[in-house]
């Protein structure tokens, strides 16, 4: 790259960075996310690096924070400069800043390491006891003084405890929301939305054409920013009101110190002792360790449980304890040299929302999914997003066009947070449920009173659903057939011209022959779009995914060019051996709702065979363990619609064994024993190493019971990334809670092995 390039493009770079800062430090808004405005500055630092005469003392790489823009708060200027952190990336980049830190200091250091909490940055100030001011950061000479609205946070005492403290001193710290504060926040959204729309419908006005007047907030961070930047001028009582609530909610953990003359401690970690003791708060997850080696060690462990904290944090900040070496080592025109901030991979990221489609599932459910600008985050490209339903829409607000805030959910659901509205241009546009099911045409209704689901009605024959019971049947929980997965599912239930479906329903799966198998083709859709591909000529992609050209020494022989692909052959031999599968995987793979795997199991167990849980009556249907009487009912219900009794009619004829072989009969349940024998365990979040159905699978072979929820009957509880309330209850109750590591011992070993 040449200069002028260069030159040019550091200019582009300068630009739309300030206007990310001027956003962020001064208005509390967000207009990318963390690692997209990192991204930005590292291009900017890497040309800086390059072409060394393009850096200045205005570039964005040499100034914390932004001045002020925005009307409402009077300036106030810091007693002591409020810098900000450099980052690091990698391991890698943090023990090169630790052992240049240290070779620079001259002696052995010790490490404060404290989580870098995702909040807002303020200082405080004291003088004789009393708060005197409260202010951002500003451009770390100059902030916003914000003091008013402080005096609402409950976590920022007006006036100190104890005694000993300086005349007058300078505190720093992070103001955030707990993860339970804001989704309290976010019930109050929802409640206030509904009581209001409910008003409005009593006064005549459409449902469906209400706007939202109470959005669901995005993320924790810029809640917390707009809370606290508030002004309470020209609002009506109940705004006040609701400001005030938002104050209320606010949390505040202090992390560092401004002007301070002869603070009376040696290291950083003894100041906040003596913090804590006059009433301020302190962070209860700070450490301090002897060598880098251990940091790093607290850095990866932190980072396994980075969510079973109670505020949201984007990475740990590590800093030389000792308050004589942060005045040797100083600091650069932006943040000081004994310390950095070590950033963990993004969590949240801002992409484009393109579009809402709606998608149908096995049950009939209609479902709106985001199809977004692909985005990378937490390791994987993300297109999708379940929205749930158009309830769940219209509380987040979004719109089509919208930058939205994308998270992945304890690591492995993506999820839509809410708009960025400061991103707001005019080209947006509402979204509005569809009123008809997009594969088959049935209006779409709900299946009882309140329900917010919207269902197809069309259970037998609507192709989406058909073809997430075809797809279901082959999966791992039910007969486990390998040929049998979505793309497959799809080919074997999508009507085409001139043929129609192989598959109208699950009905014909067993009598599938290679004959009926080879002339299938399937459109070629985009993966991205949905839309069917077109090739040069303008014509749509088709593909047949059980048929191969034959070979040329085929050819010789006199073979056809049409031949079964081995996909084909696969199928038909998996499906043969599938006949004679366990009685609960047959049971699993008749789409009965709420009849799992736990369920059949024990269903499986009891009675021995298909014509014994038939000819059982209610009460002795819930009377098994696992049961109970909801699936009961499920059972009664299926058998008594026709299309269902056919399936199993047609299975049978084809070969399908619906009974254990030996079984002693209804009652006599089979006792398989185990190294968990006679114990319950809940397996919940991400298990590293394990699905969810086979989380479950390994404890009943093992000999033990997988229950769906925690009670005090549950001995053992393995908990990965994203166990939400199970987690909470177990710790509530005592339960002992493994990670993946001691979940697989307890199912090889027992819980003997554990120790």
């Amino acid at each position: 790259m040449d200069f002028e390039t260069a030159r040019a493009e550091a200019s582009a770079l300068r630009e739309v960075i300030e206007q990310y800062r001027v956003a962020y430090y001064s208005e509390g808004a967000s207009l990318v996310s963390d690692a997209q405005y990192d991204e930005k500055i590292h291009a900017l630092e890497a040309l800086e690096r390059a072409f060394p005469e393009l850096v200045s003392a205005d570039s964005p790489t040499q100034q914390v924070g932004a001045g002020i823009v925005s009307v409402g708060f009077p300036p106030h200027e810091h007693a002591e400069r409020m810098l900000s952190l450099d980052n690091v990336f990698s391991i890698d980049e943090l023990r090169d800043w630790a052992h240049k830190t240290r070779e620079a200091a001259g002696r052995p250091v010790r490490w404060l390491s404290e989580l870098k909490i995702d909040g807002l940055a303020i200082s405080l100030a004291y003088r004789d006891g009393v708060l005197e001011t409260a202010t951002t950061r500003g451009d770390g000479r100059v902030g916003e003084d914000i003091t008013e609205n402080v005096g609402w946070i409950p976590a920022i005492p007006q006036r100190l405890s104890g005694s000993g403290w300086p005349e007058f001193f300078e505190v720093r710290g992070e103001v955030f929301l707990r993860g339970a504060d804001f989704e309290a926040l976010n019930e109050r959204q929802h409640a206030l939305q509904a009581a209001w729309a409910a008003e409005q419908v009593a006064k005549g006005r459409d449902a469906e054409s209400l706007p939202t007047r109470y959005p669901e907030f995005a993320n924790a961070r810029n809640t917390a920013a707009g809370s606290l930047r508030q002004r309470a001028e020209n609002k009506t009582p109940e705004q006040l009101e609701l400001m005030r609530d938002r104050l209320g909610r606010l949390a505040l953990y202090l992390h560092g110190i401004g002007a301070w003359q002869h603070p009376g401690a040696v290291d950083q970690s003894e100041i906040y002792g003596l913090l804590a003791g006059w009433g301020l708060p302190v962070s209860p997850h700070t450490k301090v360790f002897g060598t880098i080696d251990e940091v790093v060690d607290y850095i990866a462990a932190r980072g396994e449980h980075r969510h079973d904290i109670e505020h949201e944090i984007d990475g740990i900040v590590v800093k030389v304890d000792e308050l004589a070496v942060h005045d040797a080592l100083g600091a650069t025109s932006r943040a000081p040299r004994w310390a950095i901030a070590y950033k963990y991979p993004p969590e949240e990221v801002y992409t484009t929302l393109l579009d809402i489609v709606v998608g149908v599932g096995r049950t009939g459910r209609a479902t709106p999914y985001a199809v977004m600008e692909p985005i990378r985050v937490a390791g994987s490209t993300v297109r999708q997003a379940t929205l749930h339903n158009q309830q769940v829409v219209k509380a987040k607000g979004v719109m089509i066009g919208d930058t939205v805030v994308l998270r992945k959910a304890g690591d492995v659901i993506p999820e839509i947070l809410g708009a960025v509205l400061e991103r707001r241009d005019g080209t947006q546009r509402e979204w509005h449920m569809p009123e008809v099911c997009p594969e088959c045409g049935s209006t779409l209704r709900p299946m009882k009173e309140a329900d917010i689901d919207l269902r197809c009605p069309n259970a037998r024959a609507c192709p989406a659903q058909v073809r997430g019971r075809v797809e279901h049947i082959g999966s791992r929980g039910a007969l486990d057939i390998e040929a049998l997965g979505e793309v497959t599912a799809a080919a074997l239930t999508q009507p085409a011209e001139p043929l129609s479906a192989v598959l109208p329903t699950e009905a014909g799966l067993f009598e599938l022959t290679l004959e009926q198998l080879v002339p299938i083709e399937v459109v070629v859709r985009d993966a991205e779009t949905g839309l069917p591909k077109e090739d040069d000529a303008g014509e749509v992609k088709k593909r047949a995914p059980f048929r191969r050209n034959a070979t040329a020494a085929e050819k010789r022989e006199g073979v056809t060019a049409r031949q079964p692909s081995s996909t084909a052959v696969k199928l038909l031999a998996e499906l043969e051996k599938a006949k004679t599968k366990e009685l609960w995987r047959l049971l699993v793979s008749l789409n009965i709702r709420h009849v799992g795997p736990v369920a059949a199991r024990a269903l499986a167990q009891w009675f021995g065979s298909l014509d014994a849980i038939r000819a059982a009556s209610r009460d002795e249907l819930a009377q098994v363990e696992g049961v109970g009487a909801i699936i009961a009912d499920s059972l009664l219900e299926w058998f008594e619609v026709d299309w269902h009794r056919e399936i199993v009619d047609r299975w049978t004829a084809a070969g399908v064994q619906w009974a254990t072989p030996g079984h002693p009969g209804p009652g006599a349940a089979v006792v398989t024993g185990g190294v968990l024998d006679g114990l319950t365990v809940v397996a919940t979040g991400s298990l590293e190493g394990y699905t969810r159905e086979g989380a479950q699978e390994a404890i009943i072979q093992a000999g033990g019971k997988a229950a769906s929820s925690v009670s005090k009957k549950t001995d053992f509880v393995a908990a990965g990334p994203g166990a939400g309330s199970k987690l909470a209850k177990a710790e509530e109750l005592g339960i002992r809670v493994l990670d993946a590591a001691q979940f697989k011992i307890l199912v090889e070993q027992g819980p003997g092995a554990l120790g």
